[in-house]
């Protein structure tokens, strides 16, 4: 570490800069992001199969293309979330927010 900064031990003791600290947070974010984008590209995948749809059928009533379904399916992209819910009633899902029970 250099001279006046601050230092933080990982789990296994080991001792590491802010830096270091940063770019750890930074790659556990997008770790995070990558498996939530996974996800629900794999909620998408199972809904369009289980109503026997296309990823062309699906991409035509939303007005995008296959290829970009294909990308959101194996959570290549997030879609935005205007896109998201043009997806879950082309599929015919139900959106529901809730307060998670505590």
């Amino acid at each position: 570490a250099k001279k006046g900064r601050k230092t933080w031990h990982s789990r296994g003791g080991a001792k590491h800069d802010g830096d270091s600290f940063l770019r750890f947070i930074s790659k556990k974010i997008k770790l995070r992001k990558e498996a939530e984008a996974y996800c629900v590209g794999q909620i998408i995948h199972n809904a369009r199969k289980e109503g026997k749809i296309t990823q062309s059928e699906l991409a035509s009533k939303i007005g995008t293309n296959k290829a970009y379904i294909s990308k959101i399916e194996n959570g290549l992209i997030e879609s935005g979330v205007g896109l998201f819910f043009r997806i879950i009633d082309a599929l015919g899902l139900r959106r529901e927010i809730v307060k998670p029970v505590l």
